[in-house]
């Protein structure tokens, strides 16, 4: 008890202390902010094209060998949700989940660049199922990535997993809403860091895309809304509502949040996602545009209908990436908080600029392949299905 309430102690000074420099204003935790090539691709379907057209866009974005030859590689997916959540009867990796011709494709790729590990990602809702056991429940068949690559493994990153503690990333500059985040062990037992992701909206934060996917990262034992007061629980604890709503903070054993939090969920979610991309950063993003949503990032919003607009999209900066995704979906990735799809967010392009990421001007960007003009597809302008 004594140990514990000295940790205590401890952490409402750190976070006093971090109060004097931290409560700033965004803008000027301003840096240069580096760019790369991102490259654009048109596939109809998830066919055996997928494999050679994400080859081509890895090699126009200057190649796998380097990024990855001899090294761990780390690949977060986007498997939100249940994969009982669906939209007219369409399995989810055709409306919000990454689809598995994609994920297969990349895990043979970067095999074939040499990848020595690669270790697939997620923190499942509300449990501890291994991955593999929740892809088998969805009709995924884990072998197809084992039989993809050499060394293949599977996580659930939502509790400590096979860890024997978190790991702890802190936020260069500080942090916009905590000064760091403990994760599961995976995200720093790697030497490459892959956002494998979804082309789609967010109710919350606007779009969701290679950044956005990272939320998923925070377990649920730190982050969830019945966590401890102290330590961790050893099970999942509810949703990320401490994200959303700020009602409570994770527990004291976590990383202290930035003095004077904003309480909007808009202002929040897209905050604590520039924060962690920040912290954790992408060396390569992948965006599956092939078929998805639009309306939402899940099935169950009244405005949530399905999309073809049959796109790739890579880069190694996760900024750019997402600036030329939200281009794609019919957005001016400069936009501001007010304006589509930033309606009722701040925009975490935007944030991520900020913290030095990197750009979401297209004019400083060098794209590959078709124009954004000519393969856009406008998100806004999809019909609903009569």
């Amino acid at each position: 008890m004594t140990n514990c309430i000295s940790r205590r102690k401890f952490l409402r000074a750190a976070s006093a202390t971090a109060g004097l420099w931290m409560a700033q204003p965004v803008l000027s935790l301003a840096r240069p902010t580096p760019s790369a090539r991102v490259a654009i691709a048109q596939c109809p379907s998830y066919d055996a094209n997928v494999t050679a057209t994400l080859a081509k866009m890895f090699d126009q974005i200057g190649g796998l060998d380097k990024l990855v030859r001899g090294k761990t590689v780390a690949i977060k997916l986007n498997l939100t949700g249940t994969s009982d959540n669906r939209l007219h009867y369409a399995p989810p990796e055709l409306t919000h989940w990454v689809h598995p011709a994609v994920v297969g494709a990349t895990v043979h790729l970067l095999s074939q660049a040499g990848a020595y590990r690669i270790r697939l990602l997620e923190s499942l809702t509300g449990n501890m199922e291994p991955l593999d056991e929740f892809m088998l429940a969805a009709n995924w068949e884990p072998r197809t990535f084992m039989s993809a690559g050499q060394r293949v493994e599977f996580e659930n990153t939502n509790y400590l997993g096979n860890g024997k503690k978190y790991s702890r990333f802190m936020v260069p500059g500080g942090g916009l809403m905590y000064t760091g985040y403990d994760l599961n062990h995976s995200y720093e037992d790697c030497d490459v860091f892959v956002s494998l992701a979804k082309l789609k909206e967010h109710i919350t934060a606007g779009v969701t895309l290679s950044m956005k996917n990272c939320f998923g990262m925070t377990p649920c034992t730190i982050y969830g809304d019945r966590t401890p007061l102290d330590e961790p629980s050893i099970a999942p604890m509810g949703g990320r509502g401490i994200f959303h709503e700020g009602k409570r903070q994770p527990p004291l054993s976590a990383p202290p949040p930035v003095p004077n939090q904003p309480k909007e969920a808009g202002l929040r979610v897209p905050r604590v996602v520039a924060d962690l991309v920040a912290a954790r950063p992408i060396h390569l993003a992948v965006i599956d545009g092939i078929e998805t949503l639009a309306g939402g990032e899940l099935p169950g919003y009244p405005t949530s209908r399905r999309v073809k607009p049959g796109l790739l999209v890579a880069g190694t900066n996760c900024v750019s990436t997402d600036a030329v995704g939200t281009a794609l979906m019919g957005f001016d990735p400069m936009a501001v908080h007010g304006s589509k799809p930033f309606e009722t967010s701040e925009s975490t392009l935007m944030l991520a600029e900020q913290l030095g990421v990197g750009t979401r001007d297209l004019s400083q960007i060098e794209v590959v392949g078709p124009s954004i003009s000519k393969v856009r597809v406008d998100f806004r302008k999809v019909p609903m299905p009569g």
